[in-house]
């Protein structure tokens, strides 16, 4: 897509016939072809990326640094630095971003809010 940076490393991946029940917390790389009912998160200092194909779906809040999108989030979306939405994507809430990047056809019902990302002073 637009993204010009390397490919994330996966540490984990769950499967497109896979259905996770609960709350998943990572650091890495997530892959998700399947289903998460619950939340997602990863620790904003991790530089965690969570990657969602067309085929995965998310039913609860998403909070992770880096969010690559083209299937289903049926919540809020906290991706603090950078939030890529694939041609398939669809968000059924709120998205908070620090850089958003959106492709013909990304769909969004909520409201989109840009965080403010504090710069480090060099001395």
């Amino acid at each position: 897509m637009f993204n010009r940076d390397p490919k994330p490393t996966i540490d984990t991946l769950i499967g497109k016939s896979s259905r996770v029940e609960g709350d998943v917390d990572f650091s890495g790389g997530l892959h998700l072809d399947g289903r998460i009912t619950g939340s997602v998160r990863a620790p904003d200092t991790s530089g965690s990326t969570l990657s969602v194909s067309e085929s995965g779906c998310i039913e609860g809040a998403v909070e992770v640094p880096n969010v690559t999108l083209d299937g289903t989030v049926r919540g809020d979306i906290h991706a603090r630095q950078r939030l890529v939405l694939g041609a398939h994507a669809k968000v059924l809430g709120n998205v908070h971003y620090g850089i958003i990047e959106m492709a013909l056809g990304a769909q969004i019902q909520g409201k989109l809010t840009q965080i403010e990302v504090p710069h480090e002073r060099h001395s």
